[in-house]
């Protein structure tokens, strides 16, 4: 980066203001004006000049609100557009900022304000983090004005940090396919793992069950020979020969 390490700094900070006074001298200049008209011209340079002065103070939300005022007495005022583009871009809206460029864009045919324009608008969308989107910007600019140092320089700028962001993409990608990955590894070992404790607890359950069933089979052998003995002791009983007493003979 420059100096002030913002993409944007040398042109805004150095030239955009020196370029918004040379922009409103032509409504000022502007041929066959009324003394109305000329009246009303200057109520609206006013509101944007004061926008200019919040503006060089970085006071850019007051500035914003001058611009829009100018805005609401001229709607199709390029200069008060342009300017509230700045306004916004400062803040950090950079949707906003872009949506006013292009809107600026439409409301003058001078191929120099134009490439001045071309060039905010890249710097919105590099601070939007869509460098493509910026290098087609800077592209256009300097297709209007090939002398343009600044846009030459954020066009190579934004080119290096498009393949910074494309490699940070890269390995994002290979580093949610590894965790992608290893999450699945890990649900398959869970599962298996699951498994093997299914296994286990049915294996215990299996060997209680057989416990259980020993234990009671032997209880019921146990029972039934009780049941066989008490049988043969009454069998035994029934077929005892019966004592009797006799007389001996002598």
């Amino acid at each position: 980066m420059k100096k002030d390490q913002t993409i944007y700094g040398r042109r805004e900070e150095s030239r955009s203001l020196k370029r918004r006074k040379n922009i409103l001298m032509f409504i000022i200049l502007f041929p066959g004006i009324g003394v109305w008209n000329i009246s009303y011209a200057q109520s609206i340079r006013s509101l944007v000049n004061n926008g200019n002065e919040l503006y060089e103070k970085k006071q850019f939300s007051d500035a914003e609100a001058e611009y829009k005022k100018s805005l609401e007495k001229e709607k199709d005022l390029m200069e008060g557009t342009y300017n509230l583009g700045n306004a916004v871009l400062k803040q950090q809206r950079f949707d906003e900022a872009i949506q006013n460029y292009q809107q600026a864009l439409g409301k003058t045919a001078d191929k120099t304000i134009q490439s001045k324009i071309h060039y905010n608008i890249g710097n919105s969308y590099f601070e939007g983090k869509q460098y493509q989107e910026s290098i087609n910007s800077y592209k256009r600019a300097l297709k209007l004005n090939p002398n343009d140092e600044d846009a030459k320089y954020n066009l190579s700028y934004a080119a290096r940090m498009m393949k910074e962001q494309q490699k940070q993409q890269q390995q994002q990608q290979k580093n949610d396919k590894n965790k992608k990955q290893d999450k699945k590894e890990q649900q398959k070992q869970d599962q298996q793992q699951q498994k093997k404790d299914q296994q286990k607890q049915d294996q215990q359950q299996q060997q209680q069950q057989q416990k259980e069933m020993s234990k009671k089979e032997a209880e019921r052998i146990l029972e039934a020979l009780k049941n066989d003995e008490k049988n043969t002791q009454k069998k035994v009983r029934k077929k005892a020969p019966v004592r009797m007493n006799v007389e001996k003979d002598w």
